[in-house]
């Protein structure tokens, strides 16, 4: 794209001179007559790319128009031009902070030169700016694992996050959806000065999930003894997240939906509608893309919020950050009880790799903190864990067999192996038909010829026993 200046010199024949010239170097350059004019054209709607100035105006004179230049934009460089060679005009320019210095007769090939190097400045120093911000920020610190999964949705993350885009966070129980939510809140320059406001739509009564999201007017019912805001207009200036919204009620659905479209809610009982500015994050465990198949849940809704999903992977996922994840724990809670546990024994991290998680995270921190308790050296044991983790016995799809009576038909193979891939998944059977490399419609084939066989063998089981209850059928 052409770059963009504003060209300050109370000389117009200067001005027309240099604007021409630049116009053929491909810089379009906007003319002012006075300082006063350029902060005006400043203020205004136009990014400029850089700010060449003359020092010698009246009124306003180039070294004050460049302080107040860069008060207003900080990443706008400013070039001073001068007709003076005087050692005080150029001290004058290094202090207010001027990219460059230009003696007249001004050249337009060193001008375009100068203009050039300036914008590849402005250019690196946003984005060693935008770096520091992502590395530094403290809550997407709280993501810890660097196995590829949790690498890909990082970098998801750092992308997504300056957007208002709105996103859906989809795991199982424990992986940690809210720490996701809070890493995309903070990971925006905008939202992050705002509230993060949360809500689990599951633990809040379908009665009353309306008057907690829209907020309600006093007197609207029985106990609502004082108007209240609700938590859309509570995150103006921030982010809402939604928890588990896939236990929200239908009902309740088309409401939301009402909401996102028009930026606007309404109070239980009241009568003026209110708008809110808050970007929406949405968490769920659930399979909504099922849900919307067999009409649990809206599908303007679901694409609505949906606009970017983001995958949190399970802890089976992500098998090589486990440890690095229990040591962490393991410090927090040694702190938090003042006891000398320092690490796990040999057997007891394998205990650990061994189990499959079910509860994720979540469960592999709560175990951690119960070894610390129940620890009586500096090691963790074996026996310090938790009896399921201890007796786990890890059930494998084992496809070598010893004998040929061991052997089972391809029908039951497949049979097995899907519901082992069901189990892994938590039910998730949009995750689960990605991993067998089928698609949806397939799958729902598949266990639907799976129930039906099902419920073909258990009515043939009944017939039987009655046959053999009554000697006379």
């Amino acid at each position: 794209m052409p770059m963009k200046i504003l060209l300050v010199d109370d000389d117009e024949t200067l001005c027309e001179y240099l604007q021409g010239a630049l116009a053929k170097l491909d810089i379009d350059a906007q003319v002012c007559h006075s300082g006063e004019e350029a902060v005006t054209a400043l203020e205004g709607t136009v990014e400029f790319d850089a700010v060449v100035t003359d020092v010698k105006m009246s009124g306003l004179d180039g070294i004050a128009l460049a302080e107040k230049a860069l008060s207003l934009l900080p990443s706008t460089p400013v070039i001073l031009m001068t007709g003076s060679s005087a050692l005080e005009s150029a001290v004058a320019a290094v202090r207010v902070g001027a990219h460059d210095y230009l003696l007249k007769p001004i050249e337009p090939r060193r001008l375009a030169l100068s203009v050039q190097r300036a914008r590849q400045m402005r250019l690196l120093t946003d984005e060693v700016r935008r770096l520091r911000s992502l590395v530094s920020e403290p809550v997407v610190g709280e993501l810890l694992g660097e196995s590829p999964p949790m690498r890909r949705m990082k970098d998801l993350i750092a992308r997504v996050a300056p957007t208002e885009a709105a996103v859906l966070i989809r795991g199982e129980s424990g992986t940690g959806k809210e720490l996701v939510a809070r890493a995309l809140h903070a990971s925006n320059p905008q939202r992050a000065k705002g509230p993060f406001v949360a809500v689990n739509c599951a633990a809040v009564p379908a009665s009353l999930l309306e008057s907690e999201l829209f907020g309600h007017a006093k007197g609207a019912f029985t106990d609502a003894r004082t108007e209240r805001r609700g938590l859309f207009v509570d995150a103006n200036g921030g982010t809402l997240f939604l928890d588990e919204i896939g236990e929200m009620p239908l009902e309740m659905q088309a409401k939301l939906l009402r909401a996102l479209q028009e930026r606007m809610v309404r109070q239980v009982g009241g009568g003026q509608e209110v708008p809110f500015n808050a970007r929406l994050v949405t968490a769920t465990n659930r399979d909504l893309e099922t849900d919307v198949h067999e009409r649990r849940f809206r599908e303007d809704l679901y694409y609505r919020i949906n606009v970017v999903r983001l995958d949190v992977p399970s802890l089976r996922e992500r098998s090589g950050d486990l440890l690095r994840l229990a040591h962490v724990f393991l410090q927090r809670a040694a702190e938090a009880s003042g006891k000398a546990v320092k690490g796990f024994s040999p057997q007891a991290a394998e205990k650990l790799q061994a189990y499959e998680w079910p509860g994720n995270v979540r469960e592999l921190e709560n175990c951690v903190q119960g070894a610390v308790a129940l620890a009586r050296f500096e090691e963790i044991a074996v026996d310090d864990l938790s009896e399921r983790v201890r007796n786990h016995q890890s059930q494998k799809v084992v496809l070598a067999a010893e004998t040929t009576e061991e052997l089972i038909n391809l029908e039951e193979l497949e049979r097995r192996y899907v519901s082992r891939v069901l189990s892994l998944v938590a039910g998730n059977k949009t995750r689960a038909a990605e991993i067998l490399g089928i698609d949806r419609r397939t799958l729902y084939r598949m266990l639907e010829r799976e129930s039906a066989a099902n419920a073909q063998q258990h009515q043939s089981n009944g017939q039987s026993g009655a046959s053999a209850g009554n000697p006379a059928a």
